[in-house]
């Protein structure tokens, strides 16, 4: 076998395998990869400061728990204390090495933007000091786009965008005064698609690309080491869409998600994102067919993405009949 032939037949085994990957697998290929491969999470985590926003279910309780299970210590922020309180002791249950202090509740609403510097010094006088923030605080949406009051869209970027902005720009300048630090940001794929029916929601995570990306690039430039993950989940078991927005200011979806649904575990998607963080990846996808697979059409292929879109879009017209 000649040169060519075996440098053509290289490449066309590699594309066919980049191919299989991407069908088959419930990451992209380089999340998978360092969840196989990448660095041990017990060493990375053990004994890390980590404050979760939004902890008090869905990903970010997930996140607490599998961080308990690597020896983190956890700051666990929502509203809701008696839920924060269940997350702790559940926390505590899974770890055989965490005792109570090793876990702070931090009852915090995230659109009151006075309270942000407040909470963080309780953070800092309780451990002494911050590793990685992990904001997750957001809700979702379903609506008609026409039909989106602009009340919504304002008080929906409040909470998804800029009260997570805030909490970030004070935990910053913590990072880079002590010259070390990581931001992960919980967004999804809606942040790389226009995902029908959830219009506000989709534009406020393509707005946390935006801002993010921006950082990143202003910290590169100021030579300084603080990593941002983005983090990009399709549909995950949790009860976000209850209390999802819809159209009108206050009201909430109130449907809950089914069990047949074909949706990611929060335990798995809890997993790869802190395996993404861990690895400093500035990205990672996580979803099970066919969301991820969009994604992966968007950037590369976005005509055929395009057609695919508008496929789902009368899936879920569909299902919200039903």
């Amino acid at each position: 076998m000649d040169f060519c032939t075996l440098l053509v037949t290289f490449t066309v085994v590699g594309f066919l395998v980049w191919i299989f990957a991407i069908l088959c697998l419930d990451s992209d290929i380089l999340t998978f990869a360092y969840s196989c491969f990448g660095k041990s999470l017990d060493r990375f985590y053990s004994r890390k400061v980590v404050w979760i926003t939004g902890a008090s279910s869905g990903i970010g309780e997930a996140l607490a728990k599998e961080l308990a299970k690597h020896k983190a210590k956890l700051v666990i922020s929502a509203r809701r204390i008696d839920e924060l309180n269940r997350v702790k002791q559940e926390c505590l249950e899974l770890s055989k090495t965490m005792t109570d202090k090793d876990i702070l509740v931090l009852p915090l609403d995230m659109t009151d933007y006075a309270s942000h510097q407040h909470a963080f010094t309780k953070v800092l006088k309780h451990f002494g000091e911050l590793d990685i923030l992990v904001s997750n605080a957001g809700r979702s949406q379903r609506a008609n786009w026409e039909e989106i009051e602009n009340e919504v869209d304002k008080e929906l970027f409040d909470l998804n965008v800029f009260s997570l902005l805030a909490l970030n720009r004070i935990v910053l300048k913590y990072f880079y005064s002590v010259g070390k630090g990581h931001l992960a940001v919980m967004s999804s794929v809606a942040g790389k698609n226009g995902i029908p029916f959830s219009a506000s929601y989709t534009g406020s995570k393509f707005a946390l690309h935006g801002y993010f990306a921006c950082l990143r690039n202003e910290i590169a430039s100021k030579k300084m080491s603080v990593p941002i993950t983005i983090i990009c989940p399709g549909p995950v078991f949790s009860g976000f869409l209850k209390v999802a927005f819809t159209a009108k200011k206050g009201q909430e979806f109130g449907q809950g998600v089914r069990a047949t649904d074909k949706r990611m575990s929060a335990e798995r998607c809890a997993y790869l994102s802190l395996t993404g963080i861990a690895n400093e990846l500035e990205e990672c996808w996580m979803s099970l067919f066919p969301f991820l697979q969009l994604t992966y059409l968007s950037h590369y292929q976005p005509y055929i993405a395009g057609r695919q879109s508008l496929e789902m879009a009368k899936h879920v017209w569909a299902s919200n009949e039903n």
